[in-house]
C-alpha cells in the first residue's frame, strides 16, 4: 500500500486530471485485492502503465469489478485505441470467463495483433466453446493474418473437446505447411485430438514424428491408448516411458493403473502401485482411488480395501470405488456397511453410489435391502432415480423371481425402458421359466436390438424349457437365416509380462497341445468325483457327444488348463472373460476347485466369481 500511495504522491503537477482518476481505481483496486509488489509496479511510470498493472493484477484475481472500472476510465480517455490496453483488457476479461465482454473489446478494436487472436481463441477452447474458437480462426485466416503454434494449438484443443476430425487433419495440414508440426504444443495437441477421435494410429504417428515430448505428450498418448483399450501398447508405452527416464505425473499413473485393471494384469498393477509409492504420488486421492478400483478388478478385493483404508481424506469418489468393488465381488454386507459408514463421516451418497449399493443388492438378491435404498435415495437424499437405479431394480426384482414385479415397475418408469433392461427380463424369465413375459422382452429387445443373436439364443432356451419345440426350430430357422451378431466368448490369463487369450476351441497359442492334454486329464479326474457336463447349456444342433466336446472346450477351461501348466501350485489362478459364464463352466470351476484345491477367480461381464472349496462367492445367483 506505500508504493501505491508514494507513487501517487510522486506524480508530477503537470499530469491532467484523469491520470490522477487512474490512480483513484488502482489504489482502491489494490486496497480490495492485494497489493502488488515493487516489481511488479517498477515500471509504472506513467499513467497507462499503472493501468495496465492494475488490469493486471484483476485478470491474475479474476475479480472483473475493478477491471471494469479501469475499462470505464479507459474508453472516457479514449484509451481503447492503443493496442496493448485492449489486449489486457481482452485477457483481464478472459481469465475473468466474461467472454462476451472480451468479445466485444476485440470487435471494436482497429487494428488487431496475433496477441488479440489468439488470446481471444485460446480462451474460447478453454471455456469449452469449441465452435466459437473454430469460427474465430476462420475469420482469422479469412482476413489474411499471420498464426503462431499457439493458434493452431489452442483450435487442436478445441477440436478435441468435439472430436472434429475433419478440421484437426486440416489444421494438422496447416502446421506441415508451416513447419511447425513438431513444435510440443501442436505435436501435443494433435496426439490429444487424433486419440479421443479413436485415430490412435494417426496419433501414435504424430508422437513418433516428434523430436521432443513433454510429459503432456506422453499422458496424452498413454490416456488415448486406455480410452480406446489398448491397453497392452499402454503397458509397453509406460515401460518405454521409464526407460527414458520421463518425469510421471498423476494423469500417467491414473492411466497406466487404468490400463493394469482392464488387462486385469495384477503383478503389473503392483508394480506400478510400488513405483507410485516410491515416487510419493500414493496419498494422491485420484491415484489411490484408481488402485482401489485396479486391485478389485484384478479380483483381489481385499488388497484394494487395504489400500482404500490407508487413504486419507476420503471422499465419496474414494467410497463409491470401494462399494462398487464390494458388489462386483458379491460382497452385499460389505457394500452396505460402507454406505453407512460413508455418512457417518459426513459424506453424502450421490448417484454412483446408491447404482452401486443396488448393485450389490441384485447380484445377492437382496429385495427387501434394495427396495429400502430406491426409496432411501429419493426420501433422505433428494436424488431423482435415473434409467441405472431403475435398472438395477428390475435386475433385483427378476433374479429373486419377481418377473410380474419387475415388468410393472418397467411399465411405470417415468422414461423408456432400455435394451439393457428388457435383456435382462428375458434373462431372469428364462431362468425362472416365465416364457409370457419371457415372449413380451424379447419383442421389444428383436426391435431395438435386431441383429443381437443373445436374445434369441434365450428366448430359444425359454421355449425349450416349456417343450415348445416348433417355436425352438422357429427362433434357431431365424437365427440362422437372419445375420445376427454373435459376440465370440474369450477368455484371457495375465502371465508375467504377457496376456494370453483363448476363444472357444482354441488351435493358436503355441502350447495349445499341452493345454489340451492337461485339459483332459482334468476332466477325467472330475468325473470320478461326480462331475457331469451339462449339455442343456449348448444350443448346437449336434449330437451329445458333440456337445460334450464344445462344452469341454470354452475359453476359460482353456484359460485354466494354461494356468495349471505355468503357475506355481499355491498361486490363485485369475481369469477373465468377455461373457457371462455359463452353467457348465460354473460347475467345471466349482468341481475344480475341489480337485486342485486351489481359489479359481473368474470375472464375466457382470462380475467376479471366487471358485473355493467347491463353492461360489455368488451363492449360484449370478
Amino acid at each position: 500500500m506505500n508504493i501505491l500511495y508514494r507513487y501517487r504522491a510522486n506524480l508530477c503537477y503537470p499530469c491532467s486530471l484523469h491520470c490522477k482518476n487512474f490512480c483513484t481505481v488502482g489504489v482502491a483496486a489494490a486496497v480490495q485485492l492485494e497489493t502488488p509488489t515493487t516489481e511488479e509496479l517498477s515500471w509504472t511510470s506513467t499513467p497507462v502503465s499503472y493501468l495496465h498493472a492494475i488490469l493486471q493484477l484483476c485478470a491474475r484475481n479474476k475479480t472483473p469489478i475493478h477491471g471494469e472500472a479501469c475499462h470505464a476510465k479507459a474508453i472516457r480517455f479514449g484509451l481503447l485505441g492503443d493496442i496493448t490496453t485492449s489486449n489486457i483488457l481482452i485477457n483481464m476479461y478472459c481469465k475473468s470467463s466474461l467472454l462476451s465482454f472480451a468479445r466485444k473489446v476485440f470487435d471494436e478494436m482497429p487494428v488487431r495483433t496475433l496477441v488479440s487472436w489468439n488470446t481471444l481463441i485460446g480462451s474460447y477452447a478453454q471455456n469449452g466453446e469449441a465452435h466459437e474458437a473454430l469460427s474465430l480462426f476462420k475469420l482469422m485466416q479469412r482476413e489474411g493474418n499471420s498464426f503462431s503454434e499457439f493458434t493452431i494449438s489452442s483450435v487442436l484443443c478445441a477440436c478435441s473437446a468435439i472430436c472434429y476430425v475433419l478440421v484437426c487433419k486440416q489444421l494438422h495440414g496447416f502446421a506441415l505447411k508451416a513447419a511447425i508440426d513438431t513444435n510440443v504444443f501442436v505435436g501435443t495437441s494433435l496426439v490429444d485430438v487424433y486419440a479421443k477421435s479413436g485415430l490412435v494410429k494417426d496419433a501414435n504417428w504424430v508422437f513418433e514424428s516428434m523430436r521432443e515430448r513433454s510429459v503432456v505428450t506422453w499422458s496424452c498418448m498413454l490416456v488415448g491408448y486406455v480410452q480406446n483399450e489398448l491397453f497392452e501398447e499402454a503397458l509397453m508405452l509406460f515401460r518405454r516411458a521409464q526407460i527414458m527416464e520421463v518425469e510421471h505425473d498423476q494423469f500417467i499413473f491414473s492411466s497406466i493403473i487404468c490400463a493394469c485393471a482392464g488387462l486385469s494384469a495384477l503383478i503389473e498393477g503392483k508394480q506400478v502401485h510400488a513405483i507410485i509409492f516410491k515416487t510419493g504420488f500414493s496419498s494422491n486421492i485420484f491415484i489411490a482411488s484408481s488402485l482401489v478400483d485396479m486391485y478389485a478388478k484384478c479380483g483381489s478385493i481385499e488388497e484394494a480395501y487395504s489400500v482404500f483404508t490407508g487413504v486419507e481424506g476420503k471422499n465419496v469418489v474414494s467410497w463409491n470405488t470401494m462399494i462398487s468393488g464390494f458388489a462386483k465381488h458379491s460382497r452385499a454386507f460389505e457394500a452396505m456397511i460402507s454406505f453407512e459408514k460413508m455418512q457417518q463421516i459426513g459424506l453424502w451418497p450421490n448417484e454412483l453410489t446408491y447404482i452401486s449399493v443396488l448393485s450389490a443388492c441384485s447380484h445377492m438378491g437382496l429385495v427387501d435391502e434394495a427396495k429400502s435404498y430406491f426409496d432411501l435415495m429419493v426420501r433422505e437424499h433428494n436424488l431423482s432415480p435415473n434409467v441405472i437405479h431403475y435398472s438395477c431394480m428390475v435386475d433385483t426384482l427378476g433374479r429373486a423371481g419377481k418377473i410380474s414385479e419387475a415388468y410393472n415397475l418397467i411399465r411405470s418408469m417415468p422414461f423408456d425402458a432400455t435394451a439393457s433392461m428388457w435383456g435382462s427380463l428375458l434373462a431372469c424369465c428364462r431362468f425362472h421359466g416365465n416364457l409370457e413375459l419371457g415372449e413380451v422382452a424379447a419383442k421389444h429387445l428383436f426391435e431395438m436390438e435386431p441383429d443381437n443373436a443373445g436374445n434369441h439364443i434365450l428366448i430359444s432356451n425359454i421355449y425349450a424349457a416349456n417343450r415348445k419345440w416348433e417355436e425352438v426350430a422357429r427362433a434357431r430357422k431365424i437365427l440362422k437365416e437372419r445375420v445376427v451378431k454373435k459376440e465370440r466368448g474369450k477368455s484371457w490369463i495375465a502371465m508375467k509380462d504377457k496376456v494370453h487369450t483363448f476363444m472357444v476351441g482354441e488351435i493358436n497359442h503355441p502350447r495349445i497341445a499341452e493345454i489340451y492334454s492337461k485339459l483332459d486329464d482334468l476332466v477325467e479326474e472330475m468325473k470320478i468325483h461326480g462331475y457331469k457336463v451339462e449339455t442343456e447349456h449348448d444350443l448346437h444342433d449336434v449330437e451329445e457327444s458333440r456337445k460334450q466336446e464344445l462344452l469341454k472346450h470354452h475359453s476359460e477351461k482353456l484359460a485354466l488348463s494354461f494356468g495349471l501348466l505355468c503357475l506355481p501350485p499355491s498361486a490363485p489362478i485369475r481369469i477373465m472373460k468377455n461373457l457371462r459364464i455359463c452353467g457348465d463352466c460354473h460347475s467345471f470351476m466349482k468341481h475344480a476347485s475341489i480337485i486342485l484345491q486351489k481359489e479359481i477367480i473368474v470375472r464375466d461381464i457382470n462380475r467376479f466369481h471366487h471358485f473355493r472349496n467347491g463353492c461360489c462367492s455368488c451363492g449360484d445367483f449370478w
